[in-house]
């Protein structure tokens, strides 16, 4: 599966931005596609999936009720649409995707074995 991240760029606190994950091809069954970001000097972080059959969502506790994902069909594109960004958020962004991954693995990077290039945001105070 090959993944194209976009939509990052720099932005002030308080503003939305809409980060978009092309995806190649979509597994007829169980299969998910994640957000990850990683901060200068820090780890790759999880920040939220979606996962099929079901399209059950998942978040990092920091970006819940901030931070949405979601599908569009015809496009296979995956975004993660953010508000309320702080500046905390900023990192560069990737998404991956994942076929059979299982549930309890879905917020672990390890568990991802296609990755998109990242895209940077930036939020300043």
């Amino acid at each position: 599966v090959q993944l194209q991240a976009s939509g990052g760029g720099p932005v002030q606190a308080g503003d939305s931005l809409r980060l978009s994950c092309a995806v190649s091809e979509w597994s007829s069954g169980r299969f998910a596609v994640g957000w990850f970001r990683q901060a200068p000097g820090k780890e790759r972080e999880f920040v939220a999936a979606m996962m099929w059959p079901g399209g059950s969502t998942y978040y990092t506790d920091s970006v819940k009720g901030r931070f949405t994902i979601s599908r569009d069909r015809a496009k296979n594109t995956v975004y993660l649409q953010m508000n309320s960004l702080k500046p905390e958020d900023t990192a560069v962004y990737y998404c991956a995707a994942e076929p059979r991954i299982i549930t309890s693995s879905v917020g672990r990077s390890s568990a991802y074995g296609d990755w998109g290039q990242g895209t940077q945001v930036t939020v300043s105070s």
